[in-house]
């Protein structure tokens, strides 16, 4: 399944709901999944958003301080969507497959085009005329918009609740978020083999990701399901062995009239699949701390679940059990570049989107998404405690090297980084 859907004909709206289905029993097995925390549960009761990106924006345009523009060609208004988030086009990454609710618009020559920054994710089907986003509420979590258009015509975005059917349960940690899938795709971009249907993240083995997706690379792209329909469904190893690596331009393969960039960039995407399931998990740990506070207000770090779900998101922040990179990977666009100059960086211009790509998708062994306002949001024990075995796994002498993991200097260089660019520690990081 892609990362954003939205309204839908019937016919789209079951295919997502078979794949969703298919995909929670096909990675039972190999991933534990958590149990899902309803909306309605009672420790939800008193959350208060508290403001995201699209919700802003929708803001500004009802006070007249900002107004979106529709584009030339088959763009509609994503241009103007995207500058108004300051979303980057270089972060533009197309998946073919049917599994969104889009799916009777979605075809191999027509694929969904999907970009992201580190709060908001938009994604627009060329020819059509909506535009569909998810923002992340530090305290809420997700939130998910469809363009809508008001009296005259003037665009805005509206919440929809539609997508949370296959967006919040066990393929997003149990709550509601995002997730990047893998399909076995046929000549249309219907899934072939439901059964087969996968979540990727940094753990997945690549010769199991982006099935459905396009990737563009310079160099050193994985073997894996991209750039490909399957020939013969009966072997979906087939679709690996027949895809296309290392394609520097989609021009040729799509219509370039319907695109803002040539590309589906492969450090984009790896990039992509961190940040779903990582913030997924901050969530859920934001989430359980309120189900945890209700149960149990004068032990909340015993929690049982909560005990669970902070070990998996360190796991994650710290990129526990990442699949090493075979080799050296290159992009074919500047998102590697403009991500990384982002920063923060320390004082001696070290940062944490630092990229590494030779052995790993980043350089220091801690997320960028350490940043991020709904982990600043979290409750202050919680969060203190996040910190503590971050600490813990960074500074300890036996800290094991997993694969071809970072070397002793990163995690040293990790614990300086953190120390000088995020507020709020606690004191044993001083």
């Amino acid at each position: 399944m892609d990362a954003v859907h939205g309204r839908g004909t019937l016919g789209g709206a079951l295919v997502v709901f078979a794949l969703a289905a298919a995909l929670a029993a096909a990675q039972a097995p190999a991933r534990r999944y958590k149990p899902p925390i309803a909306v309605d549960h009672p420790a939800m009761a008193a959350v208060v958003p508290a403001g995201d990106a699209v919700a802003r924006l929708v803001g500004r345009l009802a006070r007249g301080e900002a107004t979106l523009r529709r584009g030339s060609g088959g763009h509609g208004y994503l241009a103007a969507v995207l500058a108004a988030l300051e979303v980057p086009v270089e972060s533009q990454m197309l998946v073919f497959s049917k599994t969104s609710l889009q799916a009777p618009h979605i075809s191999p020559s027509r694929p969904r085009a999907v970009y992201f920054s580190d709060d908001v994710m938009v994604a627009h089907v060329p020819g059509t005329p909506g535009v569909e986003a998810i923002a992340l509420d530090p305290v809420r979590g997700p939130v998910f918009y469809a363009m809508t258009f008001g009296v005259g015509g003037a665009p805005t975005f509206t919440t929809t609740e539609t997508c949370l059917k296959c967006h919040h349960g066990p393929n997003t940690a149990g709550v509601p978020g995002i997730y990047v899938g893998s399909v076995i795709p046929g000549p249309t971009g219907a899934p072939l083999r439901d059964e087969s249907a996968i979540i990727a993240d940094q753990t997945t083995p690549f010769a199991e990701r982006w099935g459905g997706w396009y990737v563009t690379a310079r160099r050193g792209e994985p073997a894996a399901r991209a750039n490909a329909v399957a020939a013969n469904p009966a072997d979906p190893a087939s679709l690996v062995r027949e895809s296309a690596r290392n394609l520097t331009t989609l021009f040729g393969v799509v219509d370039p009239a319907g695109y803002l960039a040539p590309t589906s960039d492969i450090v984009a995407l790896m990039t992509f699949e961190h940040q779903t399931q990582t913030a997924n998990l901050i969530t859920r740990v934001a989430w359980q701390a309120r189900v945890a506070t209700a149960a149990m207000p004068d032990n909340v770090l015993a929690h049982p679940g909560l005990v669970v779900d902070l070990a998996d998101l360190v796991d994650y922040l710290t990129f526990d059990n990442e699949v090493p990179l075979p080799a050296p990977v290159e992009g074919v666009s500047s998102f590697a570049r403009t991500f990384a100059a982002r920063g923060p960086r320390d004082a001696t211009g070290r940062s944490l989107r630092e990229f590494n790509l030779r052995k790993r998708l980043f350089r220091y062994p801690v997320s960028y998404l350490i940043y991020s306002p709904a982990l600043a949001a979290l409750p202050g024990g919680v969060r203190a405690e996040i910190y503590r075995r971050i600490h813990a796994r960074l500074t300890r002498p036996d800290a094991p090297v997993r694969g071809r993991g970072p070397s002793a200097a990163d995690r040293r260089a990790a614990v300086a980084i953190v120390r000088e660019t995020v507020a709020g520690l606690p004191p044993f990081w001083r």
